[in-house]
């Protein structure tokens, strides 16, 4: 199936590794162009150079400000503009909620909700100008349900959500999708960094009995972005194996 995104320009946050990175390559396997952000710019040009003649780089610490608009800015001087925007930040560090200390949540907020924030109001008016764009936001499954000893993440994360849906409502009118995805468990670094390698007991717990593949869900946000998925709007997505058990 095409996708109709041959010659679509898309800034990828966070991305020279794990979902983010797989959401690149699976964009511009389907033709688009690519800009990816990582706060070392070794590992990000790597990435780049890994995706193809197709990526281009930028190095932006997407807690700071400046860093969240610069990245978008710079895809867009890069690329001559941006149609398609997937939000991605690392996740803040484990803790429950007698470790978490008050000065610990703005950072927390300033990757996983303001980050969010920043980048769709440096990326969205040209898109609603252009009558065309996406956004997808890479989450967690934890909006859903709470993960244990992740309450920073939980927390910031569930206010992105808030953020994107209002976002949703006022642009799709100007053909403009804005969309999120959930994943739960998926074969990344942040995943084996939370868990410490013992995984045995939480993959044991997901219906499809296994950790989802980084380019299986590269592929969903790659849909998500394309001229198939106009309809799709205000959405969340979980992409976790079946884990989540609610009925909404």
């Amino acid at each position: 199936m095409d996708f109709g995104l041959s010659g679509r320009r898309a800034a990828i946050g966070a991305s020279s590794s794990g979902l983010g990175f797989a959401t690149a390559a699976a964009l511009a396997a389907e033709g688009a162009r690519v800009t990816l952000c990582d706060v070392d710019a070794d590992r990000v040009r790597a990435a780049a150079e890994r995706i193809g003649p197709n990526a281009s780089w930028a190095v932006a610490d997407l807690s700071d400000p400046d860093g969240s608009e610069g990245f978008v800015r710079e895809a867009q001087r890069v690329m001559g503009g941006v149609d398609i925007l997937v939000t991605n930040a690392p996740g803040p560090p484990p803790g429950d909620f007698a470790q978490a200390k008050a000065e610990d949540y703005p950072r927390a907020l300033d990757l996983n909700l303001l980050s969010v924030v920043r980048m769709c109001l440096a990326a969205v008016p040209a898109m609603r100008d252009n009558g065309w764009g996406r956004v997808v936001a890479i989450t967690s499954i934890s909006v859903r349900q709470p993960i244990a000893n992740l309450i920073l993440s939980n927390t910031a994360r569930a206010g992105a959500t808030g953020f994107l849906k209002t976002l949703a409502r006022e642009v799709a009118a100007d053909g403009v999708t804005v969309n999120s995805l959930q994943p739960g468990l998926h074969a990344t670094e942040r995943v084996a960094n939370v868990y410490g390698g013992e995984l045995d007991a939480e993959i044991a717990q997901i219906p499809a009995r296994a950790m989802g593949e980084p380019a299986d869900f590269g592929a969903v946000a790659a849909f998500l972005c394309s001229d198939q998925a106009r309809y799709i709007t205000g959405a969340a997505i979980p992409v976790d194996g079946g884990i989540y058990q609610g009925l909404q």
